[in-house]
């Protein structure tokens, strides 16, 4: 019988999927093709953060009139209609686009962070370039956030959907994730060092060398693409720094503790600016407005709590303010942030985190000017530190926010005080809290992360396909005499009884059943086990093994979610073979073997 050329047309690949084909096998055997296409994925995130930086700061000029060369929040004033009508109709936009998304039921766009801890590195490039936009227009607004969130969000999509057209492997879709985000602060920032330990610390969750050259090709080339095309968007200039002395280690140290006491206050007080306006029952069409009027009352009395802060920073770095107008800039600038983000402006905290570490920073060294002169060190070195430590705790990388700082002055003489004052920071935000402002948000919406350590994984290993065929069942009234009849010793281990409506009801034993019913009389029921313990196919194995270690079993029965029928059974032994198995592969994955 000749072959139907309709099927013969269709079981042949096209020429594009030939084509893909061949880049996958190519991007799969070979470690320079991947180095190639994170520096391509690089340049096409820095092409990105020039396009939204340039955007939002055309629109920062025309809307508040500024003159030329002036940052929006280091203007000396902005006109009240300007910040009050700009703000409360970015907020309506914003709050338009909430109220469909939940209209439609659309879900919520995944962060680079949550795409590579739970979903194995998959973004969506429609999502990804909504954010991106959202966060354009709320920076361009003037609400108080940055634009690296929506960087980061725009490269790690493009790395995302590269890899997932090729098909790549988890690990390698995870990389280009890592890479993409990279590239994108990396170029925002001029700071290929920063970018590449964004892409580690924060994106990958974890130092691998074999991600050292796709990171880093990523990293400068985005740098590279970015002075190609234009200047860096932001540069930190500063005094030249006075001579470390011991004392500044300890001091800086000190710092550090007070900088991750506000960075953990500002996350709780963001979870608690969300509830709060989630009690009021807002329609999300409004939410946004509420922080469009604080933010644009704020800012009748200071500029310097609208957009990101690049302005306001260079400002208060330059000026030598008291410091009592040092901590009210401080705390107009933290409600400021709380305000946009719990209300529903998108960005985040990255640059605004250095602008309040900055602030707080000069407070802590005008202070001990006063009270202890003969050992208070550099202003600057305490701005830099303080810039360095919260933005450590807020971002959740030590590395990656003291070679921001470093990169930022083009002076390393204060590396080791600084780099020693970021870990310590990060050390004690880990013991007392354990989360970035990232996975605090994504703690907050039901998430169990704390870095973006792969552990999608775990949610993947579900009980479903673990479980084995469902054992026999009998009826919860069946006595010992009748059940032993029915399944004789040496045939099934363990039988399910089930009530009249077919609902599970225990696990018999069946040798402890013949052995009881040559004694006495009984009822099967009485020597049912965990009647209360059962799995349901959707649950994951790590919850699974939480189950098996409360009910000190050998099986468990799997039951249907709402009919609690039984589907099926799986024995710890094999729940624990392939849990080592999924985990061992992770970490292999995770350093590079």
């Amino acid at each position: 019988m000749p072959p139907d050329p309709q099927t013969s047309k269709t079981s042949k690949p096209s020429p594009t999927g030939r084509l893909l084909g061949g880049v996958r096998a190519f991007l799969r055997a070979n470690e320079f093709a991947l180095v190639a296409a994170a520096a391509l994925i690089g340049g096409l995130a820095a092409l990105c953060v020039i396009a939204m930086t340039q955007t939002a700061i055309f629109f920062h000029e025309k809307i508040y009139d500024l003159p030329f060369d002036v940052r929006l929040s280091a203007a000396a004033k902005v006109s009240p209609w300007a910040a009050f009508s700009t703000l409360i109709l970015a907020g309506l936009a914003l709050g338009a686009m909430e109220s469909w998304r939940r209209r439609k039921k659309q879900p919520a766009a995944v962060d680079p962070v949550e795409a590579n801890a739970l979903r194995g590195g998959r973004m969506s490039l429609r999502d990804s370039v909504v954010v991106a936009l959202q966060t354009l227009v709320s920076n361009s607004a003037g609400a108080s956030v940055g634009l690296e969130a929506g960087y980061a969000q725009i490269g790690a999509a493009l790395g995302s959907t590269l890899g997932q057209k090729l098909r790549l492997r988890r690990n390698d879709l995870r990389l280009l994730v890592g890479a993409g985000a990279a590239a994108a602060i990396a170029g925002a920032f001029n700071a290929p060092l920063t970018g590449a330990f964004y892409g580690f610390e924060v994106v990958l969750g974890s130092y691998a060398i074999s991600g050292a050259a796709p990171i880093f090709a990523a990293a400068i080339s985005g740098t590279l693409v970015t002075k190609l095309v234009a200047v860096a968007p932001y540069q930190i200039e500063t005094p030249h720094l006075q001579p470390l002395v011991f004392s500044s280690y300890l001091l800086l140290i000190g710092l550090a503790a007070l900088t991750t006491a506000l960075g953990v206050f500002a996350m709780r007080a963001a979870g608690f600016a969300e509830k709060a306006l989630d009690a009021t029952r807002i329609s999300p069409l409004f939410r946004p407005v509420v922080g469009a009027v604080i933010v644009a009352t704020l800012a009748v009395f200071t500029p310097q709590v609208l957009g990101a802060g690049h302005g306001a920073l260079a400002l208060d770095v330059a000026t030598d303010f008291p410091a009592a107008v040092l901590l009210a800039f401080l705390g107009m600038k933290l409600v400021a942030c709380l305000a946009s983000l719990a209300s529903g402006f998108r960005g985040g905290l990255f640059f605004a985190s250095l602008l309040m570490g900055a602030l707080l920073g000069k407070i802590y060294a005008l202070g001990l000017a006063q009270f202890a002169p003969a050992l208070a060190p550099d202003a600057t070195l305490c701005m830099l530190a303080g810039m360095a430590t919260l933005g450590a705790v807020i971002v959740g990388g030590p590395l990656t926010m003291a070679f921001l700082v470093l990169e930022g002055v083009s002076d390393f003489s204060a590396a080791s005080a600084i780099i020693a004052a970021t870990v310590a920071a990060n050390l004690i935000a880990r013991a007392t809290f354990g989360y970035s402002f990232s996975t605090w948000r994504l703690h907050l919406r039901g998430a169990t992360i704390r870095s973006a350590n792969d552990i999608g994984w775990i949610e993947e290993l579900k009980v479903g396909k673990l479980m084995r065929p469902a054992p026999p069942t009998a009826p919860v009234w069946i006595d010992l005499d009748a059940f032993c009849q029915l399944f004789p010793a040496g045939g099934e281990q363990f039988v399910a009884l089930i009530d009249r409506e077919g609902r599970y009801a225990g696990l018999v034993n069946t040798t402890e059943a013949h052995a009881q019913a040559r004694d006495r009389e009984g009822w099967a029921k009485d020597l049912a086990r965990h009647a209360d313990v059962r799995l349901t196919p959707d649950m994951n194995a790590k919850t699974a093994m939480a189950l098996f270690d409360k009910a000190e079993a050998d099986l468990l029965a799997v039951v249907h979610p709402v009919t609690r029928a039984p589907l099926g059974a799986v024995t710890e032994t094999f729940l624990a073979r392939r849990y080592a198995e999924h985990a061992d592969a992770a970490a292999r994955n995770a350093i590079g073997i």
